[in-house]
């Protein structure tokens, strides 16, 4: 894997990394925003979702009902996501025929017409999506502890949005977050794969280079206050299957205490994949899976640790055994929990941990839009120098940094328990 690549600031403030990759004639192209759920405030929450909704919804030059004939025409393939921390759009395309990838990005950054008709329109699909979301109970034990781990930080509300809000959220709200915020100021372009850097950076200068710079994009800016106990919740829904969350909270991408606790969630649940459409690998040579799957107290274990700009949750989900109770597995799971504070782990544990998430990390960096995607993921929360150096960084986690972590952030006055209680039904 190549670890070359150009870091360029345009005279508007536009970030541009460059990556030439020439195993495929492909290139991949990523624009991210910084701008997400903590970036909203009560009233508008769940905009920056809706916002990239509307992004679909065309401009002058390149209407609604051309773009998707336009992409799949080339033999590219586009998509959009939002989370708490960013916004962003890639497209996949055979190597000559990335200009319109380029020419469509640089448009709908300054000219989306945000239209009344389908501002109302997308309402109603992003309404169904939120109501899609509450048949799933994790979603809606997910929703409470987030709720109530954040009770001051914008983290506190899903990328969703609340549906008093989706239901009152006006064409302006939209239209003045897409001015706000898409801005190349605010905007980092990530393009990985066959092409020869100069050309392509003349070339995004020559469509970038001419929207103007915007204001400093307005922050909440609110500190979550430290946690001063355990908190406990219970979700009661349709369904036959109990399911417990436990989430802690958790440093930010960029904290070196952010290694080990990858390290310790390996260790206990097999590792979590950081890229977020990338495959993953099995977990059955974990602490939790040994000792509560193979055991019959839980039917599935898995954990998640995600880099965020500022501290976010480190959360263990499991699904209890229907001959169980929550109780009881909560109960096993806090021995575990215990054994490793208590214990400093084997060298040959934590480096089959390390191996691990080393191996994960690397499955999902192989291909040409996988690297296109770190350039600029890396960027939201720290720099690209942090995807160069992560495997060195696992590398150097000991057990006794592994045990320090544990005693540290897995501590109950540190999080939050949820369990979600069915009460029979369908779900």
């Amino acid at each position: 894997m190549t670890t070359s690549y150009s870091k360029h600031t345009l005279s508007n403030g536009l970030t541009v990394l460059l990556k030439e990759i020439h195993t495929a004639p492909i290139i991949s192209h990523w624009l991210w925003y910084r701008v997400g759920s903590r970036d909203e405030r009560p009233g508008i929450t769940g905009v920056s979702h809706w916002v990239e909704h509307m992004q679909f919804k065309g401009t002058p030059e390149f209407p609604a009902n051309v773009l998707d004939k336009a992409i799949s025409r080339e033999g590219g393939v586009w998509n959009a996501m939002t989370y708490i921390d960013w916004t962003a759009y890639f497209e996949t395309m055979p190597a000559d025929k990335i200009d319109l990838a380029l020419r469509l990005e640089a448009d709908r950054m300054a000219n989306s017409i945000f239209d009344p008709e389908e501002v109302a329109s997308e309402r109603t699909v992003i309404i169904s999506e939120r109501q899609g979301n509450e048949n799933h109970p994790l979603f809606l034990l997910d929703e409470e502890i987030q709720a109530a781990a954040f009770r001051v930080h914008s983290y506190h509300h899903e990328v969703i949005g609340d549906m008093v809000d989706l239901e009152n959220m006006s064409r302006d709200d939209l239209y003045k977050h897409y001015k706000s915020y898409y801005v190349p100021n605010n905007a980092v372009l990530a393009i990985a794969g066959a092409f020869d850097s100069d050309q392509m950076l003349g070339r995004v200068k020559e469509l970038f280079e001419p929207i103007p710079a915007g204001n400093e994009p307005p922050r909440v800016g609110r500190d979550e206050p430290d946690q001063s106990g355990e908190r406990r919740l219970t979700v009661e829904g349709p369904g036959e299957t109990t399911f417990v969350k436990i989430a802690y909270r958790a440093p930010e991408g960029k904290h070196p205490d952010f290694y080990a606790l990858t390290v310790l969630d390996s260790l206990l649940n097999g590792p979590s994949n950081l890229n977020m459409f990338g495959g993953g690998i099995s977990n059955k040579t974990s602490r939790l899976y040994r000792e509560l799957v193979e055991k019959e107290l839980a039917v599935s274990v898995n954990g998640g640790l995600l880099a965020t700009i500022e501290p976010f949750l480190y959360s263990v989900t499991m699904t209890v055994h229907p001959e169980r109770s929550a109780d009881e597995l909560i109960a096993a799971y806090d021995e575990q929990i215990a054994q490793v504070q208590d214990e400093i782990p084997s060298a040959e544990e934590i480096a089959r941990a390390v191996k691990q998430a080393r191996a994960l990390f690397a499955y999902g960096s192989e291909s040409i839009t996988n690297q296109a995607f770190w350039l600029g993921f890396a960027e939201m929360f720290d720099d690209y120098d942090w995807f160069l150096n992560y495997i060195d960084k696992l590398a150097a986690v000991t057990p006794e940094d592994v045990q320090r972590a544990a005693q540290e952030y897995l501590r109950p006055a540190n999080r939050t328990l949820g369990v979600y209680q069915p009460t029979g039904g369908a779900a």
